[in-house]
């Protein structure tokens, strides 16, 4: 099949036949593969520039795919980023031979954004150093290549903590600014955008550029949560805390709507410092909540545990048991449901994070835990997000088209503390622009166990959740790639275009990250 080049900054018509495959809609494929008009040329003043460009078949093909497994492709070419003046280098070549630029930190996306379909892969991961930790004013400096993890190790040494950081912490700090990073505790703190207080920015035209609210406020607002758009982030100042050991209690629902319920009223009343939902399908639902220090799990206890509805691990397991004895022709689920209690809830326990009764690395529980037992060779995320009074419907809604495409999955549900300050900075991204004090996203994740699907039953699964968002007036915690053509659908013409002009302001050529959102 032939797939045409379409104009950087447009969404094509779709390339599958009517007739391909009945009853599967597909909005977006992987785009063209670049032409390589140009491409020596290039080449040539990039090594004058200095700057090192592998074109191996071995090196490229290392990139060919992401986290989500389902877009391949591949660059012409790779340049691990070694310092700002390297990518400025870079992007003002590429610029003047029109060459496209795909940038990548930890590869975590999950519909292509980070694939290179041509052009340069750009691999931020060789600019991965803390420059400076402030433990008196609680700031760190870091290069935007660093994952998660290693900035969570250098702190700890200084007795020090991130605030708020996505949940597979092999994320690079520089992706994550761009499209949010969702935390147990984005409730109480916001996203992991929402810490940074300067960046250090390449634009699209090889400018090396300091951004932050009091300077170059625009680029700042357009850069942060921009889906890489507007420029290259080299350097990051983020606000961390103070080191401390958590103390976690486990609820656990058969109803995915009054847990929902109960982790709204808790963060309306910032009543913990960590919630959220994580969910084997909709038959065991657990509502998480965890404290930084004894006095506010005391006052939880006194005013605010008695409210919730949801059991202890004992009392649940009785009503798991009624609930199955009656319904002996569902004896499969309820073995797989106790096979994964089996499996999971030690990696929350494991004796050598936990001491006196607390977690003392919740980095290494998280990420460890979560992605060993929820992850896949297939990341199939789709995701909603909402504002609190729509998050029910969408949730209950995605939950239906799940149990539809898969045997088994899980759903993650957390809260997003919205600064009003930052309102430009949510501007056409992951938080829904009818969002009021908290939005909340739901991540919907089929947990493959072996099985094979085609990539058409992915897309048709998660065209089902993309449509709810559309119906409901969501957005995506993550969006762009393959998934594209919902854009203009969830924000309107107005806002995309606005934003499109913008676009070709900062990078007149359309190089960088092209094929992510126009």
């Amino acid at each position: 099949m032939k797939i045409l080049p379409v104009e950087p900054g447009t969404v094509g018509p779709c390339p599958v036949a009517p007739d391909a495959l009945q009853g599967i809609k597909r909005q977006q494929t992987n785009p063209s593969r670049w032409n390589g008009a140009g491409w020596q040329a290039f080449v040539a003043d990039l090594r004058t520039a200095g700057v090192e460009l592998a074109e191996g078949r071995a090196a490229c093909g290392a990139y060919a795919t992401d986290a989500g497994g389902t877009a391949y492709g591949q660059p012409h070419g790779v340049v691990i980023a070694r310092s700002a003046g390297e990518v400025a280098a870079l992007l003002r070549t590429a610029q003047a031979h029109r060459v496209p630029v795909t940038v990548r930190g930890g590869g975590l996306t999950t519909e292509g954004e980070s694939v290179a379909f041509g052009g340069v892969l750009l691999d931020m991961t060789g600019m991965s150093r803390v420059l400076s930790i402030d433990a008196t004013a609680l700031t760190v400096r870091v290069e935007a290549g660093i994952y998660w993890h290693s900035l969570a190790e250098e702190l700890r040494r200084e007795n020090l903590d991130y605030l708020s950081a996505p949940l597979n912490l092999t994320s690079s700090v520089g992706g994550t600014l761009g499209v949010g990073g969702i935390d147990v505790n984005s409730a109480r703190l916001g996203c992991s955008a929402d810490q940074a207080i300067a960046l250090q920015v390449v634009t699209p035209t090889g400018e090396v550029v300091e951004c932050s609210d009091s300077e170059n406020a625009e680029l700042f607002q357009r850069v942060i949560l921009g889906y890489g758009q507007f420029g290259v982030i080299t350097e990051a100042t983020l606000r961390v805390r103070p080191y401390t050991p958590l103390s976690m209690h486990y609820y656990y629902y058969s109803s995915l709507r009054t847990a929902i319920e109960d982790l709204q009223m808790l963060d309306r009343n910032d009543a913990s410092d960590y919630s959220g939902i994580l969910t084997i399908m909709d038959c065991a639902v657990n509502l998480l909540v965890a404290f930084d220090s004894d006095e506010r799990e005391a006052a939880f206890r006194a005013n605010w545990e008695s409210r919730l509805r949801g059991h202890g691990e004992f009392g649940f397991a009785l009503c798991m048991l009624g609930h199955y004895a009656l319904r002996p022709w569902k004896a499969g689920e309820a073995l797989y449901l106790l096979q994964r209690k089996q499996a999971v809830f030690p990696e929350f326990r494991r004796a050598e994070y936990m001491r006196e009764g607390k977690m003392h690395d919740r980095s290494v529980v998280f990420s460890r835990a979560v992605w060993k037992h929820w992850g896949s060779r297939n990341m199939v995320i789709p995701d909603l997000a909402l504002a609190a009074d729509k998050f029910v419907e969408a949730v209950e809604r995605g939950n239906a088209v799940c149990r539809k495409y898969f045997r088994h999955y899980t759903l993650y549900c957390v809260g997003i503390k919205l600064r009003p300050e930052h309102r430009p900075h949510y501007e056409m991204s992951c938080v829904p622009p009818n969002a009021e004090g908290w939005a909340y996203g739901c991540e919907f994740e089929p947990m493959i166990e072996g099985e094979v699907y085609s990539r058409d039953h992915f897309q048709a699964f998660k065209n089902a959740i993309y449509d709810i968002g559309v119906d409901l007036g969501a957005s995506y915690y993550r969006f762009g790639g393959m998934m594209k053509g919902y854009i203009r659908r969830i924000f309107g013409d107005a806002l995309v275009d606005k934003h499109l002009a913008m676009k070709r302001r900062a990078d007149p050529a359309m190089i960088l990250n092209r094929d992510v959102i126009f």
